[in-house]
């Protein structure tokens, strides 16, 4: 299905206390498939969001970085964004789901909006509760599927990032969505081996997978090969695209080589690995 990321992402401003962009930018990459971005000035963070629809349902993919409904009206904007889609594809009892790909708070504040909400269901991101969801619990290697109706993703526990890190395939888009696992920042790497065992399962699941883009939750490079912009910055002019590649999956592996046993921060054009464990221990 041919869609569009041609699109300028909201990237905050000089001032936080005059930024003028919208709380959430929406972008309709399709009809059936919309990418949401905080702004910055909300919290800085700015994460992605991604809202996508099937037949019968639904899935929102992580609920942001704030709680507050009165700075950060998710639920309002998911609801507007789903009644206009529903105008157009009308049908009774369409559900939403509530997913994510792992449980930083950065991810699931969120979450609070959509209680009460009905035809809803929202899956906490915690390990044991979203390991039941996905059945990881008894095959952490396996492929999860989640059925939209007439469009169904394929799930992964990817660790590393986060010990509940999933990643999202959608066949419709080639999306693959990798939360904080890979995306154009700083890769935080909690467990090396772990990471380094998921960058190769991503790698031999791409390969039989008409991978499109890469996806993350964040915008953390310049366009400066090997620049990042500093924690906390509220303003971001010169971003690169979100959508990254599967070759760059492969440059984040042979990276991770290169890494070796040494912690710290080491830089590379498109991204920052961080490696928080020094052990290497699972």
């Amino acid at each position: 299905m041919d869609g569009t990321l041609d699109v300028r992402w909201i990237h905050g401003s000089p001032s936080a206390k005059h930024n003028t962009d919208p709380d959430i930018q929406v972008h309709m990459y399709d009809e059936h498939t919309v990418i949401l971005r905080q702004n910055m000035a909300i919290d800085y963070e700015a994460p992605f969001l991604f809202l996508l629809f099937g037949e019968a349902r639904a899935v929102l993919i992580d609920t942001g970085a704030t709680a507050s409904a009165a700075y950060f009206p998710l639920r309002r904007v998911v609801d507007e964004v789903m009644e206009r889609w529903l105008a157009a594809h009308p049908r009774e009892g369409y559900e939403l789901l509530v997913l994510h790909t792992h449980p930083h708070g950065d991810h699931i504040a969120g979450d609070g909006q959509f209680a009460g909400r009905p035809g809803t269901r929202v899956v906490d991101a915690a390990l044991d509760s979203a390991w039941e969801f996905f059945g990881f619990r008894d095959d952490p290697d396996g492929v999860a599927e989640v059925d939209l109706g007439g469009r169904v993703l394929e799930c992964l526990a990817t660790p590393g990032h986060h010990k509940a890190a999933v990643t999202f395939f959608d066949p419709w888009t080639g999306f693959l969505l990798t939360g904080d696992t890979v995306y154009p920042g700083r890769l935080y790497v909690d467990d090396w081996r772990a990471f380094t065992r998921t960058l190769d399962r991503l790698i031999d699941f791409c390969a039989d997978r008409p991978v499109t883009h890469v996806l993350g939750c964040h915008i953390e490079m310049s366009r400066k090969p090997g620049q990042d912009y500093p924690v906390r910055t509220t303003y971001q002019p010169d971003e690169p695209p979100l959508q990254m590649t599967t070759d760059q999956l492969r440059d984040i592996r042979r990276a991770v080589e290169s890494v070796g046993e040494q912690p710290g921060r080491h830089v590379f054009d498109d991204f920052v690995i961080c490696r928080l464990d020094a052990s290497g221990s699972d």
